[in-house]
């Protein structure tokens, strides 16, 4: 469903702006998923529900996308703890293509995992805000919060992350 945002008017998803938010999408999957296949087969997932009928959205397309993504994310993973167990461990050792420096390739693949690993309540918000971009009061919406609960959890959950990967925690 598409968070209201008050005095926007309500408008249809343009199908062709997708291809814009492709790699926002992408990152935020590979945060949610902590796997590279995972995150293209999430993404791939979205543009199918989204281009399958026409939507309805208010405000930010980066908003409305975050929500899609997220719920598909959410019942892929009923869908699969139905099915199989995977193992976190096969989820650590996947090589990120599109990295040259390797140092900075393993702290962005260490730093997706834990995101990856966060607690949902952490994990959306830091998505949302660091991933995706999307202002607090976008973010707010987008989950259902309220902006000073956004601005908690992001900082909660930033700090647990620099504190797994061994980055000092941000000021």
């Amino acid at each position: 469903m598409a968070p209201t945002h008050p005095g926007a008017a309500p408008r249809l998803l343009d199908p062709a702006v997708l291809s814009d938010h492709l790699d926002r999408l992408y990152r935020a999957a590979r945060a949610m998923c902590g796997s590279h296949a995972d995150a293209e087969d999430l993404v791939q997932e979205v543009c199918v529900r989204v281009l399958a009928k026409p939507r309805v959205v208010r405000g930010d397309d980066r908003a409305y996308l975050l929500g899609v993504l997220r719920n598909t994310f959410i019942s892929q993973c009923r869908t699969r703890r139905r099915q199989t167990t995977v193992e976190p461990a096969t989820l650590l050792n996947e090589p990120d293509p599109g990295r040259f420096d390797p140092e900075l390739g393993t702290l962005a693949r260490e730093v997706h995992r834990e995101i990856a690993a966060l607690p949902d309540h952490y994990r959306d918000v830091v998505i949302a805000v660091d991933i995706l971009g999307l202002p607090y009061a976008e973010a707010a919406a987008a989950l259902d919060l309220p902006v000073g609960t956004v601005m908690s959890r992001l900082s909660r959950g930033r700090s647990r992350v620099s504190r797994l990967v061994g980055m000092p925690v941000p000021a």
